[in-house]
């Protein structure tokens, strides 16, 4: 027997980058507002692109079966930002006007929206016009503020670790210093804990820029050690202490002089200031792709059977979180502009230190 709803029929989106566990979240809305409260669901495909085109179709439960441990999403994704201009004035107000329509059209009592920092922001901005929004967060760099912990960072901190793995055995064969360069553009979770769980003799994130020449010494000790070989593990965004005095202007084209990317510059610099065989590596999408982890399954699962609850009892407005060891919901607005930094003090930069991790600084 159906649990009375508030919501009798709702939207349901992916957008920005895919990450595992975007179907296992899915499942979770739809199956949870399907069979337990008789919700009638409509896909979306490709993120908020298909609200402005009205790309749509109604989601029956054979949709949303059997995707539990699928990578990627059934309703495929883009990163249309309608609330950011495209060259001209009036884009902004057409694609919002655009959205509007369509949630109209569709008679639509809420939007479900599955994405990171931008794509809740994106939702937010859409209930200030007026729209009932409903979020869930997901990224494999755990950086959206209000939550303490995305699903996607599992699955690929789980990627992450076994690359750096595989990499030890090629860097001791050859006596080789090998950097690894893992996402994460403007937080070094994800860099952090892999670097720690595979064991990587040096890691550098965004949130502490680094020094070359501490770098070095590091790993001229190693070697005087007896240690002749060492990985580096470095996030996207990481950069150096002359990086972060810069503006980003600046910033982006000492980048674009100097190298493709952080690893192929720390390497370059690496080789430079200590005569050790240096070599890059860049994981990229296979961070990304695949099947989700175990723990992101539950997490995603959890995610989505609370977002039909609020949905059931028409809390608007919100976005679900882990919240400890409880699965809650925060004020919509609360992630929009930020990002959940590594505080420099978190107990995992100090285990890193601990174990003789260099960390880029002294």
């Amino acid at each position: 027997m159906a649990v009375a709803s508030v919501t009798k029929r709702f939207g349901i989106l992916t957008a920005g980058g895919d990450c595992p566990g975007l179907n296992a979240a899915i499942r979770g809305v739809c199956r949870a507002a399907h069979d337990r409260y008789s919700m009638e669901i409509v896909g979306i495909a490709n993120g908020f692109r298909g609200l402005i085109d009205e790309d749509v179709r109604i989601l029956k439960p054979a949709d949303f079966s059997g995707i539990l441990t699928r990578g990627g999403t059934i309703l495929g994704s883009s990163r249309e930002k309608p609330f950011a201009p495209n060259g001209k004035d009036d884009d902004i107000t057409d694609k919002v006007s655009a959205i509007k329509e369509t949630y109209a059209k569709l008679e639509l009592d809420c939007l479900v929206v599955l994405g990171g920092n931008g794509t809740n922001t994106t939702g937010y901005k859409l209930s200030r016009e007026g729209l009932n929004v409903i979020g869930l967060p997901k990224t494999i760099d755990n950086d959206i503020f209000g939550t303490d912990k995305t699903f996607g960072f599992d699955s690929a901190l789980t990627i992450g670790t076994e690359a750096i793995d595989r990499l030890h055995s090629t860097a001791q064969s050859h006596s080789r210093i090998i950097v690894i360069e893992l996402m994460g553009h403007k937080a070094g979770w994800l860099a952090l804990y892999a670097g720690v769980a595979g064991g990587g003799d040096v890691i550098l994130i965004p949130e502490i820029p680094y020094d070359i020449r501490v770098i070095s010494r590091h790993l001229e000790k190693r070697s005087k050690s007896g240690k002749m070989f060492s990985i580096v593990v470095a996030a996207e965004g990481a950069m150096s202490v002359k990086e972060s005095e810069m503006d980003k202007k600046d910033r982006k084209k000492f980048r674009a002089e100097n190298g493709p990317s952080v690893a192929y510059r720390v390497a370059q610099k690496i080789q430079e200031e200590t005569g050790m065989e240096t070599r890059a590596t860049v994981l990229g999408y296979v961070q990304r792709g695949g099947i989700p982890s175990s723990t992101d399954r539950v997490l995603a699962t959890s995610l989505g059977t609370a977002a039909a609850e609020l949905l059931a009892k028409g809390k608007y407005g919100r976005m679900v979180a882990l919240l400890g060891d409880t699965i809650g919901s925060v004020d919509l607005s609360v992630p929009e502009g930020k990002v959940k930094n590594v505080p420099t003090d978190h107990y995992m930069i100090d285990t890193a230190k601990a174990v003789g991790t260099c960390m880029g600084a002294e």
